[in-house]
């Protein structure tokens, strides 16, 4: 691997990151495109490195910060968390009956739909003030 190889690998990473943490995206939304227009790899191989990228470690220090400022809601992110474990296994399963092409239109369309709703049809909602959690000792009221 080249030294320049290994420096559009470290900004994808930190771009990646950054847009994470700020508006919390999946950093797969950064990488898999990256790892295809940027490096050649294959929509399959691109999305098994993102997941791999993506792993419990990288996720851990996103959710300490978030749930120091209260603003997580505990409950929703278990049944959700278990929800999308199930959704992971069908769609991981399903995706190999893609080939590339089909894959990355469906990717490609996927994003699209999505930016058009948050841009045009996203009602907005009234901010609140994030709750102030100990990171000692949360109340039940705080891990809803």
């Amino acid at each position: 691997m080249s030294s320049q190889t290994i420096i559009m690998l470290v900004l994808t990473g930190l771009a990646a990151g950054i847009l994470s943490g700020v508006i919390g995206v999946v950093g797969g939304i950064i990488i898999v495109p990256a790892l295809v227009l940027l490096f050649g790899f294959h929509e399959k191989e691109a999305q098994g490195t993102s997941l791999a990228i993506l792993l419990l470690l990288i996720g851990i220090v996103s959710v300490f910060e978030y749930y120091q400022r209260g603003r997580i809601k505990i409950s929703y992110a278990i049944i959700v968390a278990l929800a999308f474990l199930i959704g992971s296994y069908i769609g991981n399963k399903y995706s190999y009956s893609f080939n590339e092409q089909k894959l990355k239109r469906v990717f490609a369309l996927t994003m699209m739909l999505l930016s058009i709703r948050m841009l045009f049809f996203e009602k907005q909602k009234p901010v609140t003030p994030p709750s102030t959690v100990s990171s000692q000792n949360p109340t039940s009221a705080q891990l809803k």
